[in-house]
């Protein structure tokens, strides 16, 4: 017969601990890193890999993150362009009157925080239509230069001819005049130079830039003081604007340190017979595929090793006596090729044999089919 003892609780073995062994300890201490510990430089480096959403969740850990997530080290890139993501890339989209009113309010708070950061930039990216008199965009961006550090600004991509969202109207207007949307114009055109002219004085040491532009003898001028462009893309501001060919020529010759352009360039039909001339001693890549009727009679490019043109056909009809006294005027692009690019190594993404200049246009007929507009490769009344 067997009896159970039971024993008072203050006498009962205590509960014994689990064991850990001495190398689960120190791994669990290795796993643990001393990210405070580290110099103040190397942190920031590391916070600045975050995007901004991040950056603003990481001064909610503690006071120390938070002072150093507001440090104007951290903020270099003033981006107005992402809050369009969610709308699939679409440009100038109609949105109701509400959330038109969100989105403005958001880029307002973007500004003043940028601001108040001190934020030092080196991108800036945005799409407003500088002409608009009621949202004054371009008093907008003029007090985020005047307020934040740009000296060092390298990357500019400005779209000023339209705004990324536009609130819906649904009142009736009447229908607007070719006067009144060349006044439309030319206020977009005033209000980009007044800011062009800051950018200038605020940012010498632009080296990409992305813009529409609108080819007149200010904004060139203005243009021209970039001295440290290296890559520039230049998109068409009205259809009915022309492009004087010694506007192009004046400008690709005033950039020296140019290697990258690209030209979207549409000849109105009323100067159809107009060729152009470019001139630059640094340019080593030429994208002008983009263009529409934007014919070379003169290349002086000895640096230029790609070039990417492509003939687009408008759908209009020429007679044959027209259009032979048009193209008349026109020299062969394998002629212009051959004579002022001695450096060319690609065409339209194809490779060229070293030879290409002496072996005549034979090897080059399929791309100067698709890209020239000479007699030779363009017979056919359409045009």
């Amino acid at each position: 017969m067997s009896t159970n003892i039971i024993l008072p609780s203050h006498i009962m073995p205590p509960r014994k601990r689990p064991l850990v062994p001495v190398s689960s300890r120190r791994k669990a201490a290795d796993n643990h890193f001393p990210f405070n510990l580290m110099p103040i430089e190397c942190q920031l480096h590391i916070l600045s890999f975050l995007n901004e959403v991040d950056k603003c969740s990481c001064a909610l850990v503690c006071l120390s993150w938070s002072r150093l997530i507001r440090s104007w080290k951290l903020w270099r890139v003033a981006d107005y362009s992402r809050r369009g993501v969610f709308h699939l890339g679409q440009q100038g989209l109609l949105v109701s009157n509400r959330e038109f009113e969100r989105w403005k309010a958001w880029v307002h708070h973007y500004t003043h925080h940028l601001i108040s950061r001190r934020a030092s930039l080196l991108t800036l990216k945005a799409s407003f239509d500088l002409g608009d008199r009621c949202n004054k965009w371009c008093e907008l961006l003029s007090r985020l230069l005047d307020n934040v550090q740009c000296r060092d600004l390298s990357h500019l991509d400005l779209n000023w001819t339209f705004t990324l969202l536009e609130p819906l109207d649904l009142r009736v207007h009447a229908g607007s005049s070719s006067h009144q949307d060349y006044i439309t114009k030319m206020d977009q055109v005033t209000s980009f130079q007044g800011l062009l002219t800051k950018l200038t004085q605020s940012c010498p040491r632009v080296s990409k830039m992305r813009l529409h532009f609108d080819w007149s003898d200010e904004s060139v001028l203005l243009l021209t003081r970039f001295q440290q462009l290296r890559v520039l893309e230049l998109k068409y501001f009205w259809v009915f604007k022309g492009v004087p060919p010694t506007m192009l020529q004046s400008l690709t010759k005033s950039l020296p340190n140019l290697r990258s352009l690209t030209l979207q360039i549409l000849v109105p039909l009323r100067n159809l017979g107009i060729s152009y001339t470019l001139e630059s001693p640094s340019l080593e890549f030429l994208d002008v595929s983009p263009s529409r009727g934007l014919v070379f009679s003169c290349l002086q490019l000895p640096a230029l090793r790609e070039l990417r043109a492509t003939k687009i056909i408008r759908g209009i009809t020429l007679d044959r006596r027209t259009r032979l006294r048009i193209q008349s005027r026109w020299p062969c692009l394998y002629r212009v090729l051959r004579e002022g690019t001695p450096k060319l190594q690609a065409l339209n993404s194809e490779r060229l044999l070293p030879t290409w200049r002496e072996d005549g246009d034979g090897e080059l007929s399929a791309i100067l089919e698709q890209s020239c507009y000479c007699i030779q490769h363009q017979d056919s009344w359409l045009w």
